[in-house]
């Protein structure tokens, strides 16, 4: 059997660049066996003693928890009963049903109830399309308290084909922060007569 020149060439080429694949996949697999190889590591243990190991020597006492007194608490389990804020929301359920009422004319752009807060979009009144509002609610407190509750208003005025920011009338916000504590009032109302009845 004959070999042509350029073949030999070729496979003599081939032939150096084999042997360095070769060595390299020997190496690597004489790599990945020695990282099995047994652990110098060492964890600490329990003396039973107070440290860094045992900070609670007393095995009855009570341990402590990263997720607080409670434990972690899924679903709701809120302890504290007359603060309204179960229901697996972050914020007083009543300010937050009653924030969602009360600007329920408006289309809502975003509602984070874990974060309190509810955002609308742009809503122009048919009556008056030259302006429009945007509406931020905060909802600041797990307790239904008048100062647990913040309302901005935004507001915008068409001059041509653009809408400019104006300022808006700091009445307004006060009126929607009165009607969503009115409304909150009413809620938990009815549910402790609903509770009691």
């Amino acid at each position: 059997m004959s070999f042509s020149p350029k073949f030999a060439a070729t496979s003599e080429k081939t032939g150096n660049s084999g042997t360095l694949k070769k060595v390299l996949a020997a190496a690597s697999v004489a790599l990945m066996l020695a990282a099995c190889g047994p652990s110098d590591s060492s964890f600490p243990t329990t003396t039973g003693g107070r440290g860094p190991t045992n900070p609670n020597p007393d095995p009855n006492a009570e341990r402590e928890s990263i997720f607080g007194e409670d434990g972690l608490v899924l679903f709701g389990g809120d302890s504290n009963e007359g603060s309204g804020g179960g229901g697996g929301i972050g914020v007083n359920s009543f300010l937050w049903r009653a924030s969602l009422d009360t600007v329920s004319f408006v289309p809502l752009a975003s509602a984070d109830p874990f974060g309190g807060v509810i955002i609308t979009e742009w809503y122009s009144d048919p009556a008056s399309p030259t302006e429009r509002f945007k509406l931020t609610v905060y909802i600041l407190d797990k307790r239904l308290r008048a100062d647990g509750l913040k309302v901005a208003v935004f507001r915008q005025e068409r001059a041509g084909d653009e809408w400019r920011d104006a300022g808006a009338n700091a009445t307004t916000s006060v009126q929607l922060e009165n009607a969503i504590l009115m409304r909150a009032r009413e809620l938990r109302v009815n549910t402790l007569e609903a509770d009691e009845g």
